[in-house]
This record gives C-alpha cells, structure tokens and sequence, in this order.
C-alpha cells in the first residue's frame, strides 16, 4: 500500500510523488485523508526561503480532515470510520534516496498519526472541506485570547489575509469592535461579507484619519498582520497611548528594525502569539463553525482534487490567482 504526497523541491518545483505505507505501531492510527488545507502565507514563505523549516525537498500542510481506516493494537482514542481533524502526517519519506523533510506533512492522501499527536474528532456539523482549514483562524483565536479582548474594545487589523481575518471574527464574537485595513478589494469583500464593523481601504483613505474618526486617540489593540515588517511603524501608530500591540503577523527568520520611538512614546503593551494555541483554540474554532457562528466556508474560493494540486501551487507561487482567498485539496 502506498501513498501520495505533494512535494516541493528548494527550487520550487511541485509533484505528486509515492511512498510506501509502514506498518502502524501500537498507538498510532492510520488516517485517508479527505481535504488538507493550503497556508498560502507559511508554506509559501518556506518555499521561497523566507522561513526556514530545515532542508529540501520538503512536504508541507499542516491542517487536514479524513477517516480513520486502521488502528494500532494500543488505540483507545480511536476506531475505524471516524472522522477525525490533524496538523501532521508521520509517514517517513524518502525519495531518490534522500529523505523528503516533513513539515508536518498533511498534504498527502494517507496519514500515519500517533493518537496523542494533535489529532482529534471532527464535531458534528463540521463540514471536512471548512474543517480542513482551522488552523489559520486558531492562530488568531490564540492571539486575541493573549492580548484579552474585552468587550466594546476597538481592534485594528492591518493586513486581511485568513490569519488576520480569523482574529477579527474572535474579537467581534468577544464584543469588541473590529476595523480592517487592507489594499486588497477581494479581502475587503470577504470582511464586509464576514460582518466586520469598519473598512479602511489603504489604496484610498489616509489611514490613521479614518482610524481617529472611528474613535479619537486610536485603537485599544492594533494587530500587525500582514507578515511584512516595513509595515510595523504604521501598524503601531495604530495603537492608543497605553493601548496594546500584537505582532501577528510571522516576520520571518531574518532580524527586522522598526522606528523605536513610536511604540515607545505611546508605552504599548505588546503580544507574541505563536502557533494556534493548541486543543483549546482549535476545538473553540470548529464548535463555533458547527455552530454557525463562525461562517469560515465564505473564506474558500478554491477547491481542487489532489491531481490539480502541483498545477495550484505553481499558480499560487507565480502570484496568478488574483482571486484566491483560501483554498482546499480534495484528496478522496
């Protein structure tokens, strides 16, 4: 039995390569994957040097839904035909005599998980496409959670991709008032499809005006998360005196300087999230899309079957979808 994974090489070439299937140890299950989640922010900054996850060749995705279909002699978490959420795929691989470095590996269409390795029951009423995707709202989750948000509060997000669009939803379903900031109209769509209160858009409106028109002195909690750090210096004047600032965008391996004297003058608390605040975020973010609460399909303009996915990251690479928000493989 063997499976097939999506790989890509340091000179961003993308296939669909094949791998033996180990036979499982005790506590690990075997999962056939449904839809894995694309992160067209880390895998993308990973493939094109700007983070460095280790040596190429590499296997990325590190959000994925499928079924359950063989369990070690020592599961108990687990049975066959459960549908089950994971961040990684253990599977070793090697190809060409050299071993393909797994960064967590979940773009493939089987699975080999340890049962205590971040992999859970999918809820009832998550659909596996949406739920495939619940990383990239975790992450803001987890960063609003560290900077408490409290109610009636006002937020400023600099930058809409899914991570800051996820954190937006969090703070709006906590009562706070949320503002978005972005040059991208498909994402200022999507907010204002999503409910958000205020859009600024930074092609055309002087940014900090329209801020200090929606509240005067600035916002409680500004977020910088576009990824970019030349944007940190507009990012805190954001922020009120004595507000808080969250770096949530990921700035890279390499240092970053920013203008010292903004943040210190108005002495803001600041905030480094990292990862997706584990089980607590992830199961809060999947109750809230069975619930309806959390509308996160809207974010989904892509869906392709595992054959198309070399074809989507090339498209995604080479900066050609203009119209991508969030996107799918179909697996099985």
């Amino acid at each position: 039995m063997t499976l097939q994974a999506l790989i890509a090489t340091a000179d961003r070439v993308f296939s669909l390569e094949r791998f033996p299937i180990p036979a499982l140890k005790p506590t690990e299950v075997l999962v056939q994957t449904l839809y894995s989640g694309v992160s067209v922010g880390t895998e993308f900054m990973v493939f094109q040097h700007r983070l460095d996850w280790g040596p190429f060749p590499v296997c990325t995705g590190y959000q994925a839904t499928g079924e359950v279909i063989g369990v070690g002699s020592a599961v108990d978490r687990f049975s066959e035909g459960d549908v089950v959420y994971y961040r990684s795929n253990f599977a070793p691989l090697t190809l060409n005599g050299t071993e393909v470095n797994r960064c967590s590996a979940s773009h493939s269409d089987f699975a080999v998980v340890p049962q205590d390795h971040e992999i859970e029951l999918l809820p009832e009423g998550v659909d596996p496409a949406v739920g495939a995707m619940f990383v990239m709202p975790s992450v803001g989750w987890n960063a609003v959670d560290m900077a408490g948000i409290q109610m009636d509060e006002l937020v400023a997000m600099q930058g809409l991709g899914l991570i800051g669009t996820g954190a937006m939803l969090a703070a709006r379903l906590r009562g706070a008032r949320v503002v978005g900031i972005e040059l991208d109209e498909r994402r200022m769509q999507l907010a204002r499809d999503l409910g958000i209160d205020h859009i600024i858009d930074a092609r055309t409106e002087d940014v900090e005006a329209a801020l200090e028109a929606i509240q005067p002195g600035g916002a409680d909690v500004a977020f910088e998360a576009t990824g970019l750090p030349q944007n940190l210096d507009s990012a805190f004047r954001l922020a009120r005196r004595h507000g808080r600032f969250v770096y949530l965008g990921n700035l890279g391996s390499a240092p970053v300087s920013f203008n010292f004297m903004v943040p210190h003058t108005k002495m803001l608390t600041c905030f480094f999230p990292c990862n997706d605040g584990l089980k607590p975020c992830r199961d809060s973010v999947l109750r809230n899309i069975a619930s309806g609460a959390l509308p996160w399909g809207k974010t989904i303009s892509h869906t392709v079957d595992a054959q198309d996915a070399p074809e989507l990251y090339r498209a995604i690479d080479n900066k050609s979808l203009p119209e991508l928000t969030g996107a799918v493989i179909k697996w099985n």
